[in-house]
């Protein structure tokens, strides 16, 4: 623990990247919060001001991994939404003839089904990284470490 620091940094700190999890009540959140905090202190306080750069660079890169997955699998749901209909393009001339009865031998869009939940699964896993991370960081810059999260592109410097 770093004796320079004062407690107002370190819950300054803590409270930047905590409040990344505003992203649960207000729309970006994540990014309108710890810029707001960090723009404010980051003159005064150089450990506010390395923190404020960890907890925006790394929600950035966040939101891009999570954009960049799902525009991945845009092209499969596509796919699958097409293949409930019978002829596997946007025709809606059958759209009242559709069997809903689904057979587990004949799954006409399974083959799309994989990509969509492996989707599915890495998005959940990002936000599970997202939020262990985050209250990683919380706890570490509260006790005066410096804390650097991985995964992380240099967007603010």
């Amino acid at each position: 623990m770093d004796t320079t620091l004062t407690k107002h940094e370190r819950n300054l700190s803590a409270i930047i990247h905590a409040s990344t999890f505003s992203r649960y009540f207000i729309p970006f959140g994540n990014f309108i919060l710890p810029l707001v905090l960090w723009t404010a202190n980051k003159k005064d306080h150089k450990f506010v001001d390395y923190n404020g750069k960890q907890a925006l660079n790394f929600q950035i890169s966040m939101f891009l991994y999570a954009f960049l997955l799902g525009v991945l699998t845009i092209p499969f749901f596509f796919g699958a939404f097409s293949d409930i209909f019978h002829t596997g393009y946007w025709s809606w001339r059958d759209f009242g003839g559709i069997n809903w009865h689904f057979d587990s031998d004949d799954f006409r869009f399974g083959h799309l089904a994989w990509p969509l939940g492996i989707g599915g699964f890495l998005q959940g896993a990002l936000s599970l990284v997202n939020i262990i991370y985050t209250i990683l960081a919380t706890i570490r810059t509260n006790e005066g470490q410096y804390f650097q999260y991985p995964f992380t592109i240099k967007f603010i410097k």
